[in-house]
């Protein structure tokens, strides 16, 4: 039942960062919808990691170039999304106050893909191939 309440709370999670997201964009004040390029981040933040997990091998060494290769480009994807909205505000593309609202749900969503791996990440037996 862990499971069913940590899937339940990482997908509201989710859905307030978009919310806030939303909110940057569409809000009267703002309306400019240039930030929903964000959504390319989300999508490819956890790409990296999960083929590192299939192609890495299993051994039990301090290092792994592959997963640290993967992490590395995590990093950038992660970096680079919170570095656009600041670039498209300073370049007065976006207000500030949207630029907040864009940061603000850029740390929910990518703290709740972090908690997906966190939860979802540690078992070995877990396939979503079931």
């Amino acid at each position: 039942m862990a499971g069913i309440k940590a899937l339940i709370s990482l997908s509201f999670g989710g859905a307030i960062g978009l919310m806030f997201l939303m909110l940057g964009c569409a809000l009267p004040v703002y309306d400019k919808y240039w930030p929903l390029f964000l959504l390319f981040f989300y999508i490819l933040a956890p790409i990296p990691y999960c083929i590192s997990r299939r192609v890495g091998d299993d051994t039990d060494s301090a290092s792994n170039a592959c997963k640290e290769l993967a992490l590395f480009l995590t990093t950038g994807i992660v970096v680079s999304a919170f570095g656009l909205p600041i670039v498209f505000a300073r370049a007065e593309v976006i207000a500030w106050g949207a630029c907040a609202l864009v940061l603000t749900g850029n740390a929910v969503i990518f703290a709740t893909i972090l908690g997906f791996f966190l939860v979802f990440g540690s078992n070995d037996d877990f396939s979503w191939q079931q």
